[in-house]
């Protein structure tokens, strides 16, 4: 049996100078991810039902989890710390230049980084955001 035509053809793409396109987002909160001037974050590559983003911030996050599958975390400078929220209890991780972590599918996870970072992830849409600490 043929395989499938690829719809369109791959061509490789620079995260060095996708990281280059990116403002550092500074002081990151919860209710503000930046001016979308790119500033903090750019959508790299479409994957799947998602894509391929890259972040560049200090600060925190917002929790948010993705209903239709597993996320790809890596830290590609710096450190920050993931935390993944199971049974109602919040549980850190701490990741540095390198480290990779998927985050399960569902699980409400969050980021705090006090110093600058520089993150890429796969990410399958959609994604729901809170705030607060989801119950």
């Amino acid at each position: 049996m043929p395989s499938k035509p690829i719809a369109r053809p791959a061509k490789p793409v620079s995260i060095t100078e996708g990281f280059n396109k990116i403002k550092a987002l500074i002081n990151r909160t919860p209710t503000y991810n930046g001016n979308g001037n790119g500033d903090g974050f750019l959508s790299l590559a479409d994957y799947r039902d998602g894509g391929i983003f890259l972040a560049h911030y200090a600060g925190n996050s917002e929790w948010e989890r993705h209903s239709k599958g597993d996320e790809m975390v890596m830290v590609v400078d710096g450190e920050t710390t993931l935390i993944l929220l199971h049974n109602g209890e919040e549980i850190g991780h701490p990741m540095s230049q390198g480290m990779l972590l998927v985050v399960p599918q569902n699980m409400w996870h969050r980021f705090e980084s006090p110093q600058l970072v520089k993150i890429m992830t796969i990410t399958p849409q959609p994604t729901d955001h809170s705030v607060k600490k989801p119950s």
